[in-house]
């Protein structure tokens, strides 16, 4: 077996070297010219699909080169187990989460869409919205009536997750522009005949401070949660925690695929949540699972399971685990209005599970003051930043792949390990995380004292996200 594995990653070398040389060949009809960069700056995983990219309308070279170069992209690229993956205890919770929202006063019952479309417009202060189990249709965007207050919020809800279901055919689900607002234990799931028609499940605009989204499933959707600001107001200090957020099929689409899709608001937490499935057909082909842009500050991503691709992780396109930056923001939606002097700032990625992304598993883009601690990155090309403003410190963190600080960006590490996906775990890929061989242990942070699974860390951590 040893021997097949080092024969395996030696062929995979030299289809990758073949494929290259052979690129720079046809330097002299001006494709491939830039080779030797990319090569420099790339992960493996990229290189292969820019080499593909260079090859094609080249009927004689892909003949001889895609053969190794699919052969090197099944090395890099494992394909996940079949079947279902584990949760890890993350994404919506089978019984309703146990704490409670204080200040809830009144409850409202509620069993039919238009009862429903009535109820967000008109509950008071202090209110719950509780929905009766059933199928619930909408094809029109839900809108909301009035504030709730930090003293007394208004929350819609099911009274136990998986006995409501809604069903949107419309661009926007709930437009969220009322701060102080909850929405928990709900199956939602974009239903359109267009991927272009099912944008988000929740939009959460301008005045929209202190949302929580929590203990929902949401599938079917382009970017299933967007928060953004409006006419100078930014929704922040929002809350999204125990969501299912996934999608049955690859997107298609050419919009922005990114199930949680943050720009220019503050201080979110996105916390015990589990994503996947985020592919994108059209466009650029570039997919995130979470990513915090436009000027914003404060994020904190922790405990989160990001699964980019459960099947076929080679499709075409590029998919990135968590990221600060995304791929840059448009200046006039910036909270800044330029976002020259970062994308986000003072974020922290900290005990997450990323796996089986075919590029990045942690990205930071044009970002600064970013602190990724103690994530596990299985079957992704590692961490990457990117931009003369980004700047990042990892600490603690176990990955396959490596750290590229690229065009200029700065990384600082300290006690990261690399991991060895063949013996650190019972079953890496299939993400059946206990330890066979646990890597040594490292000093813990003092502002980090619990793991993935809310497990205190001693003085001395095990790097990753799993302290045990």
């Amino acid at each position: 077996m040893r021997r097949l594995t080092r024969w395996t990653v030696w062929f995979a070398l030299c289809a990758l070297l073949l494929a290259a040389a052979a690129a720079a060949l046809l330097a002299f009809s001006s494709i491939g010219q830039n080779l030797v960069a990319e090569a420099s700056s790339r992960s493996p995983q990229e290189l292969i699909r820019y080499l593909k990219r260079r090859l094609e309308g080249h009927n004689k070279l892909e003949a001889v080169l895609l053969p190794p170069l699919h052969a090197a992209q099944r090395h890099f690229e494992r394909e996940p187990p079949a079947g279902p993956l584990p949760t890890l205890g993350k994404g919506q919770q089978a019984t309703a989460l146990k704490e409670p929202i204080a200040g809830i006063t009144q409850e409202l019952r509620v069993e039919s869409p238009q009862a429903i479309r009535q109820a967000l417009l008109q509950a008071k202060p202090g209110t719950r919205i509780a929905v009766a189990p059933g199928l619930y249709p909408f094809s029109l965007k839900l809108r909301l009536g009035n504030d709730g207050r930090s003293d007394a919020p208004i929350v819609l809800s099911a009274e136990q997750p998986g006995t409501v279901w809604f069903q949107f055919a419309q661009v926007e689900g709930i437009l969220v522009d009322r701060p102080h607002w909850t929405f928990e234990n709900l199956d939602m799931r974009g239903v359109c005949q267009r991927h272009d028609d099912c944008e988000h499940a929740f939009h959460v605009v301008g005045r929209a401070v202190f949302t929580t989204i929590r203990n929902n499933r949401i599938t079917d959707f382009n970017a299933h949660i967007k928060v953004n600001g409006t006419n100078g107001d930014w929704p922040d200090h929002g809350l999204l925690a125990h969501n299912t957020l996934t999608n049955s099929q690859t997107r298609d689409t050419m919009k922005p695929v990114v199930p949680f899709d943050l720009v220019g608001a503050n201080h979110w937490r996105v916390q015990d949540n589990q994503v996947s499935h985020f592919a994108k057909a059209h466009g650029n082909r570039v997919s995130y699972g979470i990513f915090m842009k436009g000027a914003s500050e404060g994020g904190r991503i922790e405990r989160n399971l990001v699964i980019c691709s459960p099947s076929d992780i080679s499709r075409p396109g590029a998919r990135v685990g968590i990221s600060f930056g995304g791929g840059g923001t448009n200046p006039g939606v910036c909270r800044d209005g330029t976002c020259q002097a970062y994308e986000h700032r003072l974020g922290l990625a900290a005990n997450n599970i990323v796996a089986h992304c075919n590029d990045t598993g942690l990205d930071v883009n044009q970002s600064k003051q970013i602190v990724l601690a103690h994530n596990t990155l299985i079957n992704t090309s590692g961490v990457a930043t990117r931009g003369t403003l980004a700047q990042a410190r990892l600490y603690g963190n176990l990955y396959e792949g490596v750290a590229r600080a690229r065009n200029g960006s700065r990384i600082t590490a300290e006690f990261n390990e690399t991991l060895q996906h063949g013996s650190a775990f019972v079953n890496t890929d299939g993400l059946l995380l206990d330890w066979r061989q646990p890597p040594e242990r490292v000093p813990s942070l003092k502002s980090l004292p619990d793991d993935f699974y809310r497990q205190p860390r001693g003085p001395g951590s095990l790097p990753g996200a799993l302290s045990q």
